[in-house]
């Protein structure tokens, strides 16, 4: 099994991907890329799963990819993008006890 099985899953990712995401971070191309090179990853997951694992995972920080056994011989593929927002508030670091006896 390769990647480029998945072809298919990846080209409708990325038509969602330039279409409704708004990502900082990735370019289209570089969407690709992480797309590619993240199903690489999921497969040789899938493929080396422990007996009684169904699934192959990889992910970053913006996209999970998952691999799910069937009863089929191909694997079902699930492309998800983890939303965020880039107004987040990121948590506020704990003041030092120095820094508060200041």
């Amino acid at each position: 099994m390769t990647a480029d099985q998945f072809k298919p899953e990846i080209a409708e990712a990325l038509k969602s991907y330039e279409k409704y995401i708004l990502c900082i971070d990735k370019t289209p191309d570089q969407c690709e890329a992480s797309l590619v090179s993240l199903m690489e990853k999921a497969v040789r997951m899938y493929e080396n799963r422990d007996p009684g694992l169904r699934h192959g995972i990889a992910l970053d920080k913006q996209v999970t990819i998952i691999l799910s056994q069937t009863e089929g011989e191909r694997p079902l593929c699930a492309i998800y993008f983890n939303l965020s927002s880039p107004y987040h508030k990121k948590p506020v670091a704990k003041k030092t006890k120095v820094a508060e006896e200041q």
